[in-house]
């Protein structure tokens, strides 16, 4: 595997729509996704993403609008495991072939060495169980087959569907780690993902859909440093906690605790709250802005685009019947 790639492999949307009769699934949407870093895909339940990632791949047709790989269309890729590697089901794969036999398979397809087979399969951490059939896989080494399947071709570009759904504490670790090298690498990485955790972890950039619709391009500092509340964590000592809360909120911010200790204050900057402690004499041992979570923040971006929301409300059995 080459430690240097030449930048190409962009993928390109403009103004892609797909419509299922009366439904529109995506609406317009149009991005760029770049070499040389991980970009995140978010979006809820019924947003979109799964028909766009296979409108990438040539799985579903668009309406409307285009969808390109390096200036192509996936249909006209000469070798697509060469140039996108992709990872949308991991149960996509004959349960009675074994793991070697699978990889070996997709190399011969497109004439791809032998010893990429090995490679990869070391690289999933799979070679202890080359032989054994796919459908004696867990869920967390069924999705190691499926993101070495991606990695086969030495492709320029990556596209996977929930790539650390199954995987355990250190296949998570493992994933984070290959996901980076891969784009430091200069490959094009594009991710989709439910947990947000991670995601805030290896994504660069983020595409945000909702009901179809574009609703965020950005990097991904920009996108929780845009859409963050105004919190400050402000820290004083314990004799003087009182009146710094009292300052604080004779200014109108609103003060609560800090589950780090001191006060958790929105309404007022760290600028304002400085000179604040300053008039009133007050030692400030800690003065710290507090951005959201991507988690807080995609919720709250996304709380209107949600299709499918559960009830948390608990229904005691036979209350439905009285």
């Amino acid at each position: 595997m080459s430690a240097v790639r030449s930048v190409g492999g962009m993928i390109e949307a403009r103004e892609l729509t797909k419509r299922y009769g009366g439904r529109t699934a995506v609406d317009r949407v149009t991005f760029t996704v770049r070499p040389g870093l991980v970009t995140g895909f978010l979006g809820p339940n019924g947003a979109g993403k799964s028909t766009t990632l296979r409108m990438i791949l040539g799985l579903d047709t668009p309406s409307a609008g285009t969808v390109t790989v390096d200036g192509r269309r996936y249909d006209r890729l000469a070798a697509p495991l060469r140039e996108v590697g992709s990872l949308l089901d991991a149960r996509a794969v004959h349960g009675g072939r074994g793991v070697r036999c699978h990889l070996l398979g997709l190399a011969r397809s497109h004439a791809i060495p032998r010893r990429r087979v090995d490679e990869v399969l070391e690289l999933a951490g799979l070679d202890g169980v080359a032989d054994r059939r796919a459908k004696g896989l867990s869920l967390g080494m069924g999705q190691r087959l499926g993101i070495a399947a991606a990695l086969l071709g030495d492709p320029e570009v990556l596209i996977l569907d929930e790539p650390v759904n199954g995987l355990d504490t250190d296949g998570i670790r493992w994933i984070r780690s290959l996901l980076g090298c891969q784009a430091a690498q200069g490959r094009t990485v594009f991710l989709s993902s439910h947990l947000m955790s991670e995601m805030e972890l290896v994504a660069d950039r983020l595409i945000v859909i909702g009901r179809g619709r574009l609703l965020a391009d950005t990097g991904m500092r920009e996108f929780i440093e845009a859409n963050s509340q105004g919190v400050t964590r402000v820290r004083t000592a314990a004799a003087e906690a009182g009146r710094m809360r009292a300052a604080l909120e004779g200014r109108g911010a609103t003060v609560g605790p800090a589950p780090e200790g001191g006060w958790r204050v929105t309404g007022l900057g760290p600028a304002e709250i400085g000179e604040l402690a300053r008039a009133h004499h007050l030692a400030v041992h800690e003065l710290t802005p507090v951005l959201s979570s991507l988690e807080e923040v995609y919720t709250a971006m996304t709380r209107s685009s949600v299709e499918y929301r559960g009830s948390a409300t608990h229904h005691p059995k036979g209350a439905a019947a009285r």
